[in-house]
């Protein structure tokens, strides 16, 4: 059954993740110092569109399906996860992306597959919808320094008791499982809890 309660984003992802307020608080602008120290100057291509979260999670389907088809940059998604508080292989492992297929296509300047694509502008998408939440339903000035990519990461390691007791991080390989995650973080934002 659920309830509705008066809604603070951030003692929900408290509730659901065991973090505390101050880790939530922690890290860089809305958009992530991890995504602004990745993106390029010029992007010919618009291969590095996926670093802008929040504008990623706007945009049309139709978008989104031409960034997976046209390919991530190897070398940015990297780039990216190195910026994270969280061990790289440990991101690969969460979408079932080969470690040595990044490398080296990020060696050699090239994309990714369309599968591998897929599972990081979906990762990309989680980002830009816990961004999204924040602005809608956050205090703009306390959540301007809150780091969307950190915080997810992290809060997908934790078990969480609507999972079952399973992380996020467990169906972050599949583009359901994403959107199952999805759901979850949206289901934080209305306060409903199962």
């Amino acid at each position: 059954m659920f309830r509705k309660r008066p809604f603070s984003f951030a003692a929900a992802a408290c509730a659901f993740c065991s973090f505390d307020l101050k880790f939530l608080l922690k890290g860089a602008k809305i958009m992530t110092t991890a995504a602004q120290q990745v993106l390029p100057e010029s992007d010919d291509e618009g291969k590095s569109r996926w670093l802008n979260f929040r504008a990623l999670y706007h945009t049309t389907p139709v978008d989104r399906i031409d960034l997976i088809r046209s390919g991530v940059s190897a070398a940015d998604f990297k780039t990216f996860v190195s910026r994270l508080d969280i061990q790289q292989e440990k991101v690969f492992t969460m979408l079932d992306i080969a470690t040595a297929t990044v490398n080296r296509k990020a060696s050699r300047n090239e994309s990714l597959s369309r599968e591998d694509s897929e599972k990081i502008v979906g990762m990309a998408k989680l980002i830009g919808q816990v961004e999204a939440m924040l602005e809608e339903s956050g205090d703009p000035e306390r959540m301007q320094d809150f780091d969307a990519a950190r915080w997810l990461t992290h809060w997908m390691e934790e078990p969480i008791p609507a999972l079952g007791g399973a992380s996020p991080a467990d169906y972050m390989d599949t583009i359901e499982g994403q959107e199952m995650i999805s759901r979850l973080l949206a289901t934080m934002q209305t306060g409903a809890y199962a």
